[in-house]
């Protein structure tokens, strides 16, 4: 196909949609390094859509392309993928090419983010400069607007949006995100087009069209809903017409590098605005996008990277201030270094880690979303430093870490409060919930952290007036007319207004803001510190019993000699909460104590008394108390206090069959074939002798107390009052009645059968045997209505 280069375009992509249906994928890919290689741009223009569709999916998800995302390091097309998508690879070099020309690729506005889609239909330029003066308006009219992109943009959208397109996994295919094509090919191109070390290598062809400008704040004046926007032609003279700020020739280095960054971070981040994020307070509202945990996974790597990106900053540029740069002794990168996190991330990502705490679902899967936010507020991390410090030693968060703790405030005290209302409903017996306790207490519980949160919070309560008196002309920059002041007072009105800056942007002007160090939450801390400690009770209460019951066990138990009790079965632990899990349990939460401790300067002494009282208030029969309920007129209902305690594994219900005893399901350790015999028996033997037996135990006489005995289950109402039911039920299970069940057990008959043995020896017939153990029955039943409520007294 590579030698038909008299071919016209229409004939190559067709001729490249059929071999996409026949031949391999090597072979295509292949075909595709020499057509790209061999065919001019204006031919390879009209193959270029196409292709990118054919490789990430359609935005429909119709399409599935070549599932970069369930494609594993095990399968064999991995290698060719990856070396085709590669950033210097065949696929990139189609892109440079087609770059060095003026061709354009439309994208529809609805597969914009919502925001964004939302201010265009509003009118509104959107924050995101990468969508600035790229509107196309058919003559359709408004309803479908395009945008027009870059092959570099068009080729980074698509690859972007594969990761948020609904894909249906095929059933029994399980792929770790981390290993797929999709999240090795983010890692290759971030650390790409975002080195740590060294500058981005140039494209092969030249290229003076791509620009990218930098991102700015919004300017409440820069609309053009006052044009009208059932005006086309005006509003597309307003976008088109926007000032240019790439009159620096050197910001072309790194175009690549903000485009990259800007399209993952609108793409994967930016669902949500802060108007948006308010509405959907309310429960009425439905939410417009719920990210995956592959999605959020993603997202971390994103975090880590730009930290590791942005820390690569030489130190005498990072020591110097931000007046004193100029394009003329730094380069374009290090300066992109500097503002990277700050500006292109911290808002998009905050609001997306605010949902993802609301809204995601009370299991370990959230463990995504908390290590994404626990690697944002740590980038001390990712410095690059190689530390050992010694075990069970935390480090010490260095001083030069305070400037970043007080411009992400909220990402620390506010997110910490959304995470600790989170905790209080989730069950901390599990062991996967005890362990993510336990890594946000550990982090925040670094030596410096909490005094750098605690100062943060005091400059943003700063009061205006007494800022007012210290620059009484305002926020003035030295280059404003505020030399003024001493060099003391200009850093500190500095702070201060950069914390309230970073905290109004996030939050709003008319925010109520919450000290994560205040009275209030200082009481939701202790309140978490009881859930922890009832916790612990539990998972020990658990522990217990399983030893004890893998003590007890043992190869009669399939004969049933490990319980007697048919009703009695243990339901206070899931699978993975027993064994060693619930040691985790215990040894995480024991942590997650002593680092809030830490934290919130908590007085062993009180932390231990509170403990101890909450011990004493507990019996040994906790697990035995009902949860909280009301009584109503068909049994017992679960207040809200009660279906936390259910919850949390505090209390629970003693759960117990509450229908026919005969009809229970058959057990490992009966006979089926005598299960169902002896039903018939004692079935014909009820129906018949039912008036009889009725009369006999209600005569209040010996006779009635010993037919009570042998013909009705004693302990059935005492049970049946543990957990709700009706009372048709409780009185009709009440019935005095014939059971001959208990004679289907294995341990039964093995106990009939060395009785028969043992009189044989001592030369007893099978009737005299018989006679003997129905006299013994007789005997031990006397016994047991005699003296049996005695025993269960003591």
């Amino acid at each position: 196909m590579a030698a038909q280069t008299l071919q016209q375009p229409s004939f190559l992509l067709a001729n490249l949609k059929a071999d996409s249906t026949t031949k391999p994928l090597l072979q295509r890919c292949q075909d595709l390094v020499k057509i790209i290689d061999e065919y001019p741009a204006k031919e390879l223009h009209s193959v270029f859509p196409w292709l990118v569709e054919s490789v990430f999916g359609s935005l429909d998800g119709v399409i599935a392309g070549w599932n970069l995302r369930l494609l594993h390091s095990r399968c064999n097309e991995y290698n060719i993928v990856t070396e085709f998508l590669h950033p210097g690879g065949p696929m990139m070099k189609l892109v440079y090419k087609l770059q060095a020309e003026d061709y354009k690729y439309e994208i529809p506005v609805n597969y914009l983010p919502g925001p964004v889609k939302a201010c265009i239909q509003e009118g509104v330029l959107p924050d995101c400069p990468l969508f600035h003066n790229k509107l196309q308006f058919p003559l359709s009219g408004l309803l479908s607007l395009n945008v027009a992109l870059n092959p570099f943009e068009f080729y980074m959208f698509n690859f972007a949006y594969c990761l948020i397109t609904p894909k249906s996994h095929p059933q029994g295919l399980h792929v770790s995100s981390t290993d797929s094509a999709y999240f090795v090919l983010v890692d290759t191109y971030l650390k790409y087009f975002l080195p740590s070390e060294g500058s981005v290598p140039p494209s092969p062809f030249s290229d003076s069209r791509g620009s990218v400008t930098a991102p700015s704040p919004r300017s409440s004046g820069v609309s053009f809903a006052g044009y009208g926007v059932h005006s086309p032609s005006l509003l597309k003279h307003h976008i088109f017409h926007q000032p240019s700020v790439n009159a620096d020739p050197s910001a072309q280095e790194i175009w690549r590098s903000e485009t990259l960054l800007q399209m993952f971070v609108e793409i994967w981040l930016h669902h949500y605005s802060l108007d948006m994020y308010q509405k959907l307070q309310s429960p009425q509202v439905k939410e417009p996008f719920s990210p995956t945990e592959e999605h959020v996974l993603v997202v971390r790597l994103l975090v880590k990277h730009l930290h590791a990106f942005s820390n690569s900053l030489k130190p005498e540029q990072l020591s110097s201030s931000p007046s004193a740069h100029s394009h003329t002794h730094t380069s374009p990168l290090e300066e992109f270094k500097r503002v990277v996190v700050q500006r292109f991330v911290q808002q998009k990502l905050y609001l997306f880690l605010q949902h993802c705490f609301g809204h995601w679902p009370l299991d370990a899967s959230f463990r995504a979303v908390l290590e994404t936010w626990l690697s944002y507020i740590q980038p001390w991390r990712y410095t690059g430093e190689k530390i050992n410090p010694q075990p069970d030693q935390a480090r010490t968060v260095p001083d030069k870490w305070e400037s970043f703790v007080q411009e992400n405030l909220l990402m620390y005290t506010k997110l910490f409060q959304v995470f600790l209302n989170r905790t209080v409903r989730t069950d901390l017996v599990n062991a996967k919930n005890a362990l993510m306790v336990f890594r946000v207490a550990k982090v925040f519980a670094q030596p410096n952290l909490a005094e750098m949160i605690q100062k943060g919070e005091q400059l943003f309560l700063e009061p205006e007036h007494v800022l007012h008196h210290r620059q009484p002309r305002g926020y003035l920059t030295p280059s404003q007319g505020g030399s003024f002041l001493s060099s003391r007072q200009r850093v500190m009105t500095d702070v201060v207004f950069r914390v309230k800056s970073h905290v109004y942007a996030l939050e709003g002007q008319d925010c109520q803001y919450k000290q994560m160090f205040g009275t209030e939450l200082r009481g939701a801390v202790m309140k978490l510190i009881q859930i922890i400690a009832q916790a612990r009770q539990t998972a020990k209460r658990i522990s217990d019993h399983s030893n004890e019951m893998a003590t007890n066990s043992s190869f009669l138990s399939w004969f049933g000699f490990s319980s007697s009790d048919l009703n009695n079965t243990f339901t206070g632990a899931e699978p993975e909460e027993s064994g060693e899990c619930l040691k985790k349990t215990h040894e995480f939460l024991d942590r997650a104590l002593e680092n809030l401790c830490q934290i919130f300067k908590l007085n062993q002494g009180q932390l231990t008394q509170l403990i101890a009282n909450l011990g004493s208030t507990q019996d040994d029969g906790n697990s035995r108390q009902l949860p909280d309920c009301i009584q109503g007129e068909n049994g017992l209902i679960l207040t809200d206090l009660g279906r936390r305690q259910i919850m949390n594994g505090l209390r629970r219900f003693e759960i117990h069959y509450q229908g026919d005893p005969e009809l229970q399901p058959i057990r490992s350790y009966e006979s089926a074939l005598l299960v169902r015999l002896f039903y018939k028996i004692s079935s014909l033997v009820n129906e018949r002798f039912g008036r009889h037996m009725n009369a006999l135990c209600s005569r209040p006489d010996f006779l009635g107390r010993l037919g009570r005995h042998y013909l009705s289950d004693g302990d059935s109402a005492v049970k049946l009052r543990h957990s709700p039911m009706s009372q048709q039920a409780m009185e009709r299970n009440q019935r005095p009645r014939l059971s001959l069940r208990p004679l289907a057990s294995y341990r039964t008959i093995l106990l009939l059968l060395l009785f028969y043995m043992f009189g044989a020896l001592l030369s007893f017939g099978p009737v005299s045997s018989t006679l003997l153990i129905l006299t013994g029955g007789f005997l031990y039943g006397l016994f047991m209505m005699l003296f049996g409520d005695k025993i269960k007294t003591h």
